[in-house]
This record gives C-alpha cells, sequence and structure tokens, in this order.
C-alpha cells in the first residue's frame, strides 16, 4: 500500500533528516511510530503524505509515486494527516463549514459532501457541535474536528503526528479510542507518538533515532528489547513492572500488561492461586 525506497531527506540547511529508509506499510495495518525529538518522525510524516517530496529515493502510495505532480492530488485524498495542534487544520467559521472545505475543493454534488460531513460527525461523535465554532471547542473536542475535517476526504490511509500530546490524559485517550475503532473498520493508521504506552495495541512499532529506523517489529518483541531505553526512551509502566516481577520469578503475560485493570487481575489470579 505504502512503499519508502531508499528515501533520504535533508533539512534545508543540510542536516540529515532521514537517511535511506526502506519501509512497507500494508493495508490495514496500525504502524506506531516512536522516537526523540528530532529523529525524523515528522519527516516520516510528511513524506508519506506527499506535502514532502523525497530528494533521494522514492515514496509510492497505492502505487502512486509522490515524484509525480500529477498523482499529489489523488495521493492526498488517498492519505490524510491530523496534525499535533487542531487550529492549524480549522479554516471554516463552524465545525460543519470546516468538514465541507475539503470535500468542496474535490468538487463533489451538495448531497455528497452531506453524506461526508454526516460520516465525518458521526465517527468522531461531533454531531451535537456541527453549527460550533471549532475555537469553541474543548482540546479534545478540537483534535476530533481535525480528525473529522480529514474522515470527510475519506482516505484509505490516516497519519496522526502526536496528536495526544497536548491533550489532558482524559481527553488523550478518549481521541486514541476513536483512532482505534477507526482501524477496526479497516482504515491504515501511522501513529506517531513520543508515548509508548499508547501503542501497545500497535501491530508494528518503528523505533527512530537520527533519521533511521532501529527497530520495527510488533510492540512485546519491541518493549522487550534491551536497546530501547539506550535509545532514550521509557518503557511503558506495566511493561517494566512485568520485566521486573519475571526476574523474581513471577510471569505475567504481555496481554495483561495492556492496562492496569488487566495488570491487576492477573496478580490477584496468581496470588490466590498460591
Amino acid at each position: 500500500m505504502i512503499r519508502l525506497e531508499k528515501v533520504s531527506y535533508s533539512y534545508p540547511d543540510g542536516t540529515p533528516a532521514l537517511k535511506n529508509i526502506n519501509l512497507d506499510i500494508k493495508k490495514g495495518e496500525f504502524i506506531g511510530v516512536i522516537g526523540k525529538n528530532g529523529s525524523g518522525k515528522s519527516t516520516l510524516a510528511l513524506l508519506i503524505s506527499g506535502l514532502l517530496r523525497p530528494q533521494t529515493g522514492r515514496v509510492m502510495i497505492g502505487g502512486m509515486d509522490t515524484c509525480d505532480p500529477s498523482k499529489l492530488k489523488e495521493i492526498r485524498k488517498f492519505v490524510g494527516i491530523v496534525f499535533q495542534n487542531p487550529e492549524t487544520q480549522f479554516v471554516g467559521r463552524t465545525v460543519e463549514e470546516d468538514l465541507a472545505f475539503g470535500p468542496e475543493n474535490l468538487c463533489l454534488p451538495p448531497v455528497e459532501i452531506r453524506k461526508c460531513v454526516d460520516m465525518a460527525l458521526a465517527e468522531t461523535k461531533l454531531e451535537k457541535y456541527r453549527y460550533r465554532s471549532p475555537k469553541t471547542l474543548s482540546g479534545g473536542q478540537r483534535q476530533c474536528a481535525a480528525l473529522a475535517g480529514v474522515l470527510a476526504m475519506k482516505p484509505e490511509c490516516l497519519i496522526f503526528d502526536e496528536v495526544s500530546s497536548m491533550l489532558d490524559p482524559e481527553s488523550g485517550m478518549a481521541v486514541l479510542e476513536t483512532i482505534k475503532k477507526l482501524h477496526k473498520k479497516g482504515k491504515t493508521i501511522v501513529y506517531i507518538t513520543h508515548n509508548l504506552e499508547e501503542l501497545h495495541d500497535a501491530d508494528r512499532i518503528l523505533v527512530m533515532e537520527k533519521g533511521r529506523v532501529r527497530l520495527d517489529g510488533d510492540p512485546e518483541s519491541v518493549f522487550s528489547d534491551t536497546s530501547l531505553q539506550s535509545l532514550g526512551l521509557a518503557l511503558p509502566s506495566l511493561t517494566e513492572l512485568a520485566m521486573k516481577l519475571r526476574m523474581h520469578g513471577v510471569t505475567i503475560p504481555w496481554e495483561k500488561t495492556s492496562s492496569p485493570q488487566n495488570f491487576a487481575e492477573e496478580i490477584c489470579r496468581l496470588f490466590l492461586k498460591t
């Protein structure tokens, strides 16, 4: 579905952002991308979305080359991106107007535009806010409105660039749950974050450092990799606790580290068993 072949990109001052990246993303995958600031995560997102073009190598989106100007309109329909600050994406006076902007640019008929807007509002549970200004919404609601604006374009792949970093934990979790539901409905997800706690249910995790992919695997293998902390990344607290318990002969199954409730239930089961 998405392929990067020997892709490199440098900032205007010559500093390398990505170095010789090879990457395949399959349809329907949930890919988590993590790394310290400056590791190349956001540059990767911009290249996958077609907003940047590789300086060497090529990026193929649904069989289309992002360096082909004639394909950019189709690529931007195929891939949608939601940024850290939703304010940068709002163009309408109301949520409804904002959601209609993308479909209108595609020259869809009014009836189809209305269907796209209604669908996006329903997916993000923002129906009752359709006539409100996006600026009057809470942080979590604004992020959902930005997501709804992208959904109205009906993309196959959705990229999220640290969308929870400016939110309180409760709002961040609500946005993440909406994203997981979209994945279950078949959307391909590329989720960039600084928080490994959010990636327990991802299909794959990419760990980036200095413009390169250092680790690429399922969450269990990445979280248990001894090099993770040397890359400056903190393990999820439950994963770290499970590893320390294992050193004392207490084994907690991986799936039980997905939430405090599951972890506590397993501890209680082990305690009662003894």
